[in-house]
């Protein structure tokens, strides 16, 4: 204000500039507005089609689609529309070291099982399995049915062994079909371990109880089932959704599909990499604090810095790793 005063005054812009100690393009400086009318039309539009995804994996998305966008912008517009995720009151739990026993270390080391329920609309009961790959965080399985016996679980881990090669070890908890002695014989003769959790231990299946929470709350919440033909079909949509479409944010905000295709070399690491920026963290670099945005879990170091603009197909992915059997 001080310089733009003795301006027009018919003090010379470089006088001004000198005695109030402002530099000349700051002077100069005009703001440009830019027009967010598109990209709040995108936001609503990712928003309806996954209300339980907050603005930093909307942020994810918009990238993997081509669109060069600053985190902290997409979070302003978010607040301004007011598309925040209600948030569930969490639950006082236990305290813990927060440690995984036996960490998985590659894929196929290490999977994890175990039930979910749910109803249909006629009253139904639901009784789903769900089994994931611990450290590409895929969802293998989410055999729904009515019964799920020892019997289907072996059903279901053989065809799954079939598919992906039995895993070193599988984790659960202490669950009736789990310890029965016709599984526990199979898993013997597969020469696949099991690795049960500590009774009042769901930290030591982190991995499964967060899979499980992430299928609750974006397709059990939001569907209504109205036979066991219905909730197979949607399930499974939305499995393969997970795997393929959700970015996942201790993945470096990659698909379990592309990060597994990384991490077994099928494909190289990209070229076009991006560093996760944000805001509400906070990082010191080159002397100055700068806002940087990090997932809630540290992903494994072969997943940092592989956020890129543009996404890795699905069918890519699929055919990296089929050559790579």
């Amino acid at each position: 204000m001080g310089a733009r005063f003795l301006k027009e005054q018919a003090v010379s812009e470089r006088r001004a500039c000198i005695l109030t100690d402002l530099s000349r393009s700051t002077f100069q400086y005009e703001l440009k507005v830019k027009d967010d009318a598109e990209l709040a039309a995108r936001l609503k539009e990712l928003a309806a089609r996954h209300p339980r995804y907050g603005y930093r994996r909307m942020w994810a998305l918009l990238r993997r689609g081509a669109m060069p966008i600053n985190a902290k912008r997409v979070h302003r517009l978010w607040k301004k529309l007011g598309l925040h995720v209600p948030r569930h009151r969490k639950k006082k739990r236990c305290k813990s070291n927060g440690t995984v026993p036996c960490k998985a270390e590659h894929p196929n080391h290490v999977w994890t099982y175990d039930f979910i329920h749910d109803a249909c609309a006629n009253g139904r009961k639901l009784k789903m399995l769900t089994v994931s790959d611990e450290f590409t965080r895929e969802g293998l399985a989410i055999e729904t049915e009515s019964r799920l016996p020892a019997s289907k679980v072996i059903a279901v881990l053989e065809r799954l062994f079939e598919a992906h090669g039995a895993p070193k070890y599988l984790r659960s908890d202490n669950g009736p079909e789990f310890i029965a002695k016709v599984l526990k014989k199979w898993l013997a003769e597969k020469k696949t371990e099991t690795f049960y959790i500590e009774p009042g231990c769901p930290w030591q299946n982190g991995f499964g109880e967060s899979f499980n929470g992430k299928f609750r709350d974006e397709c059990l919440n939001v569907e209504i089932f109205n036979n066991l033909m219905e909730a197979k079909v949607v399930n499974e949509s939305y499995r393969r959704h997970f795997n393929t479409e959700r970015p996942h944010s201790s993945l470096g905000y990659q698909t379990p599909l592309e990060f597994k295709a990384r991490s077994m070399g099928a494909l190289p690491p990209n070229p076009r990499s991006l560093p996760l920026c944000g805001p509400n963290m906070n990082e010191q670099k080159n002397g100055r604090s700068v806002e940087t945005l990090r997932p809630h879990v540290r992903p494994p170091v072969s997943a940092l810095g592989t956020l890129s603009s543009v996404a890795l197909s699905s069918a890519q992915a699929l055919a990296a790793l089929s050559e790579r059997r």
